[in-house]
């Protein structure tokens, strides 16, 4: 006769453990002290097994035959459902101890590993290390789409809405990895693309009237700051390259008799080598800065110490110093500068987005670009820095 919740709650201890079966192998174990608990047994390659499914009455009458029915079609499949049962706790064990934090680390460490830019490795360990630090114990799977948004939601209400975004994208990637590692099942940002608001698109401050901008040359020239901070403005504006580009510049990356600049991969915005070819008055800029001390390798370094490169804000803080607000004009905003005066003059947009080391979305017609454009941007180089000389003196 199978059991009923009457009869197992009626069921008193006796002075020696004894069962109560159910049928089909199950059976409730009542012990002197009055627990009672779930077994089952069962054959598995010949040998008699015994399987716990808990206690009573935290596992009802109903549960434990479930139980009971799960065991059976594992066993109908040739599986060991005890093995099993240690087999899913380790895995609930080992889920449990597999935190967001030690999957982001992993992330970051892939991530540099595959030479992505200092700047861009900065700002991921700026996301997932420090933004993300409430998520760090977690287990990763059991992290929701709630939990996320709340944290983003909170950075996105202190008006730094791009950083909200880009932070989801940081997040979205470590999942990722914890899905294709068996760490996690989905992705709990898939969800969120919609639900925070876009950021406020604006562009780099930049000066892209000429008359401006020979006044902005002018000052440059005027200025009475610390010199190299100046000659390595002017040549980040006559290379058309990124401020941080230039404050890393180094002896051994440059080629005087070819008269080229080769940028390294791990320090470009795109993890890839930009070779610039050097007009004249780079040249003289460069050679102006050449340092003679063994062992000092930067063009443009530091007040404090040649070894070290100048400060993230060195150029902004000198463009302010001349009177330019942040409104009107930033470092980076040179790059527009030279892309608008050159396009508005009738320069191939093609060869002006080679200078720029902009990437091209089409990978034939990108390596078609970067092997036919050399002597066309040989030239456009040149082209500007003389527009450029043009403009200081108007």
């Amino acid at each position: 006769m199978q059991l009923s919740e009457s009869k197992i709650s009626k069921a008193k201890s006796r002075s020696k453990p004894y069962k109560l079966a159910d049928g089909g192998g199950l059976f409730l174990l009542v012990k002197p002290n009055g627990s009672k608990l779930w077994q089952q047994k069962y054959r598995h390659l010949g040998k008699e097994r015994l399987l716990s499914h808990g206690q009573y009455p935290d596992v009802t009458l109903a549960q434990a035959r479930q139980k009971l029915h799960d065991a059976r079609a594992l066993l109908a499949e040739g599986n060991d459902p005890a093995t099993q049962k240690k087999l899913d706790r380790i895995t609930a064990e080992t889920q449990s101890r597999t935190t967001f934090k030690l999957v982001a680390e992993e992330y970051l460490e892939n991530s540099a590993e595959r030479g992505l830019a200092p700047s861009t490795m900065k700002k991921k360990r700026w996301f997932l290390l420090d933004l993300a630090s409430p998520l760090h114990n977690r287990p990763i799977n059991e992290i929701t789409s709630a939990e996320l948004l709340y944290l983003l939601k909170s950075i996105e209400k202190s008006g730094r809405r791009e950083t909200a975004k880009k932070m989801r994208g940081a997040i979205s990637a470590v999942f990722c990895l914890a899905i294709v590692t068996l760490r996690a099942e989905n992705d709990p940002t898939l969800p969120l693309r919609d639900a925070l608001i876009p950021p406020r698109v604006v562009g780099r401050a930049a000066i892209t009237d000429e008359k401006k901008f020979g006044a902005l040359l002018r000052d440059m020239e005027a200025y009475t700051g610390w010199r190299i901070v100046i000659d390595a403005l002017k040549f980040q504006i006559l290379t058309m390259t990124r401020p941080g580009e230039v404050r890393g510049a180094k002896k051994h990356e440059i080629d005087l008799e070819k008269r080229t600049w080769t940028i390294p991969a791990e320090r470009m915005k795109m993890p890839r080598e930009h070779i610039i070819p050097l007009s004249d008055q780079s040249l003289e800029i460069v050679k102006g800065n050449w340092p003679e001390i063994e062992g000092v390798e930067l063009l443009f370094p530091s007040l404090i110490s040649n070894r070290k490169w100048l400060s993230d804000n060195a150029f902004n803080s000198a463009l302010r110093r001349m009177g330019y607000q942040k409104e009107e004009v930033t470092a980076h905003g040179f790059r527009v500068t030279a892309s608008t005066i050159l396009n508005t003059r009738g320069y191939d947009p093609d060869v002006i987005e080679a200078a720029l080391a902009h990437q091209d979305k089409n990978v034939i017609r990108r390596t078609y670009n970067r092997a036919s454009y050399w002597d066309q941007r040989v030239k456009l180089m040149q082209d500007w820095a003389d527009l450029v000389d043009i403009f200081s003196k108007r």
